[in-house]
């Protein structure tokens, strides 16, 4: 089984730099255009399942995809909700460097466990775990080549759970669109499955990047 795990396009809220977290933004117009590159270049693959987050970031960036690979249903799933980014939504890095100067040093140490009102790495990381489970269960029910549209901070998760890492440092790469590639393969009945990353965070020559993202 193949998982590529997708980033959304970016959002309004990337090109403006701000912390998103829970709240809702649209895909900007680079962002569309990013997920059409995106989608064009999975199509090789076939995919045949789409499980994708809810919020419209997501569930647009996934729908557009949907449209070019071809797949015609799309499962939308709270596990894959980004993050609660607590004080920092809604503002970008220099307000929050500005408003919150203490915190904004313990940022750069602890990421968002030193965040108040954010969702905490152990709560992220046991979402993860059951983002992997549901995907099992389609592998299970006969999927082979799953996309999986979410946000930066829930897909660091789904990346660091499968090595079992339970700190935010170091953190992987994480564009608008990057494509991570996992590979599952059964070797033999009973026995644990071969798999690796394949790729990560991969852009096609065809996905244009935008600015580093935030979360």
């Amino acid at each position: 089984m193949s998982v590529f795990s997708l980033r959304h396009g970016q959002s309004e809220g990337n090109a403006r730099n701000t912390y998103q977290g829970r709240l809702e933004f649209p895909l900007s117009a680079h962002g569309e255009t990013q997920a059409r590159a995106a989608g064009e270049w999975l199509r090789q693959f076939k995919p045949d399942y789409i499980i994708a987050s809810p919020m419209q970031r997501a569930r647009r960036s996934a729908e557009i995809v949907a449209d070019l690979v071809h797949v015609d249903h799309i499962e939308f799933s709270d596990l894959l909700i980004e993050l609660d980014t607590g004080v920092f939504s809604g503002i970008d890095a220099e307000s929050a460097a500005r408003t919150y100067p203490t915190l904004w040093k313990e940022f750069y140490t602890h990421s968002w466990d030193a965040i108040p009102g954010a969702e905490l790495s152990k709560s992220l990381y046991a979402r993860a775990i059951l983002a992997w489970m549901r995907i099992r269960e389609l592998g299970e029910q006969g999927a082979s080549r799953i996309v999986c549209m979410t946000h930066g901070g829930l897909l660091q998760w789904l990346m660091k759970s499968t090595l079992a890492v339970h700190r935010w440092f170091p953190l992987l790469p994480m564009s608008n669109c990057g494509i991570s590639q996992y590979e599952i393969e059964i070797m033999e009945e009973n026995s644990p499955a071969f798999v690796q990353w394949a790729k990560i965070d991969f852009h096609p020559p065809n996905v244009p990047e935008g600015p580093k993202p935030v979360f």
